[in-house]
């Protein structure tokens, strides 16, 4: 008897979900994912191959 009881709230909460993810609710909320981390490679004191002059406009 338990079982079935069981068995019944089972099915009555697989059918709520079904007919609350059809209106876009969600249940299960997302984990917050950790920040990504990226490293970037260290220039140092390595002067740039070229130069390039850059003007302003008189208008500035």
């Amino acid at each position: 008897m338990q079982a079935l009881i069981e068995m019944l709230i089972g099915l009555i909460a697989l059918l709520a979900a079904a007919a609350l993810s059809q209106f876009g609710v969600d249940l299960n909320t997302p984990r917050k994912s950790d920040r990504e981390i990226q490293r970037v490679k260290d220039c140092g004191e390595a002067k740039p191959a070229a130069a390039v002059p850059v003007g302003a406009p008189p208008s500035c």
